[in-house]
């Protein structure tokens, strides 16, 4: 993964945009030597939201199986045992 100053990026702005979307390449900007923010293509993100639904429908099926065998408690009994 290529890694880049905001300055560097900043001067060539469209050609690190083209390197991303046309050669997928994905690039790390750094300022004063701490990663803040990737640019990677709109494929990449699109993969990274399928697998974080993913993760969320799995988590959403566990807690509906969970509920089923341990039970509920309805909004009011949670607000009395959390003291509001």
């Amino acid at each position: 993964m290529t890694r880049l100053n905001v300055s560097d990026v900043r001067e060539d702005l469209a050609e690190v945009i083209n390197r991303v979307a046309y050669q997928g390449e994905r690039i790390v900007v750094h300022r004063r030597g701490k990663d803040v923010v990737a640019l990677v293509p709109v494929e990449d993100v699109a993969l990274l939201e399928a697998l974080e639904d993913g993760v969320d429908i799995e988590a959403a099926r566990k807690a509906l199986s969970e509920a089923k065998t341990k039970g509920t408690v309805s909004w009011d009994e949670l607000k009395s045992e959390l003291g509001l």
